[in-house]
């Protein structure tokens, strides 16, 4: 799995985590919907500044969206 599906994989569990659906995190972050779930199937190659955007509405850090776990 690359950095871009371990990122979109976490980013799904915790936005499941708070009970939001993709739209719900879409307006939170300012980011459209697809792009939400683009991201989430790690099809994106993120900005730093959307990661940001994402990390906060979802309150966490940054560095737990993009730390691997192994």
């Amino acid at each position: 799995m690359d950095i871009t599906e371990q990122f979109g994989k976490k980013v799904r569990h915790f936005r499941k985590l708070r009970n939001l659906s993709q739209d719900q995190l879409a307006e939170l972050s300012e980011l459209h919907r697809t792009y939400i779930g683009s991201v989430e199937r790690g099809e994106r190659n993120i900005t730093l500044l959307n990661a940001n955007k994402i990390a906060k509405a979802l309150s966490v850090s940054l560095a737990e969206l993009v730390t691997d776990d192994d």
